[in-house]
């Protein structure tokens, strides 16, 4: 049967993961990739990491893609990736490299998040990154064509307002067919990040600050905003980031959002929410499931 949205059709169980930042008491690839094992024996399906060149407060930082090797190589099951990457600030091709990589040496276990980005860090105004909206918005679009086309392995060429390829013979290819799985992030009501995410792999919703989580409710306007984009029969994510700090995860809560349509339930950590022995016994107790 032809399911539009959802990596599964209803009934099926909802995965889980965590969301690490890499800032703060997290800045240690290593302590990252021990909580990546801890997260997979306990019987969680993926660990996810922000993607920042910098964080608040002048705290120490770590770069993610060397963090998700580290974890590549502690891990065997979960899916692994970043929530998310702004891909304005990366380079494409440099980009496609490291993923297809890190997709290679997961053995497929890779799943890219990308958005726009903002400035909530001060990380474009820092590093003098393009302030408009929709020029970040742009390079996102050109970003994730370069992406799909070096992905492929075969000859491929672009040309756009900010990203060119010649001829580019990009090998090896990546280990998942027919591409990485990618998944956009969106503020909802803005509706342009929507009709992107429908043409990949999944969507990240948010609200537009920390201190809020899409509601059942909301994500289901999402879902049916999204259906009738769709135009293949691939696999589709609906994500639902929600911080452990503000829930008690009860299995209400959890199935409230599955039947909204959420096929992903990621809680997700600030960088001091937590000491350390707490968020250890907190892995380990597994995901909240029925």
């Amino acid at each position: 049967m032809f399911w539009i949205i959802g990596t599964r059709a209803p009934g099926d169980a909802m995965r889980f993961a965590i969301d690490f930042p890499t800032s703060g008491q997290f800045c240690d690839p290593r302590l990252l990739a021990e909580l990546a094992h801890v997260a997979e024996d306990s019987g969680w399906d993926g660990c996810f990491l922000w993607d920042h060149i910098q964080h608040e407060h002048a705290q120490p930082v770590a770069d993610p893609w060397i963090a998700l090797a580290a974890i590549a190589l502690t891990t065997t099951r979960i899916r692994v990736g970043t929530l998310v990457t702004p891909l304005f600030r990366r380079n494409p091709w440099k980009l496609a490299r490291e993923t297809v990589t890190l997709d290679h040496l997961s053995k497929g276990r890779l799943i890219l998040g990308v958005g726009s980005g903002s400035d909530v860090f001060g990380e474009i105004s820092t590093f003098d990154g393009p302030r408009d909206d929709r020029i970040r918005a742009q390079m996102l679009d050109e970003s994730l064509s370069v992406l799909a086309g070096l992905w492929t392995g075969e000859p491929f060429s672009f040309v756009g307002k900010y990203f060119r390829v010649n001829q580019a013979l990009f090998r090896p290819a990546a280990l998942q067919t027919p591409r990485i799985p990618v998944w956009v992030a969106g503020t909802w009501p803005k509706k342009a990040p929507f009709r992107r995410a429908a043409r990949y792999d999944g969507i990240v919703p948010v609200v537009g600050d920390f201190t809020h989580s899409i509601s059942p409710a909301q994500l289901r306007e999402i879902v049916e905003y999204i259906k009738p984009l769709r135009t293949t029969e691939s696999i589709f994510d609906v994500v639902h980031l929600e911080n452990t700090a503000r829930s008690n995860e009860s299995l209400e809560t959890v199935a409230a959002y599955s039947a909204a349509g959420a096929t992903w339930w990621v809680d997700t950590f600030g960088p001091e929410q937590f000491p350390l022995d707490v968020l250890r016994r907190r892995i380990r107790a597994g995901p909240p499931r029925s």
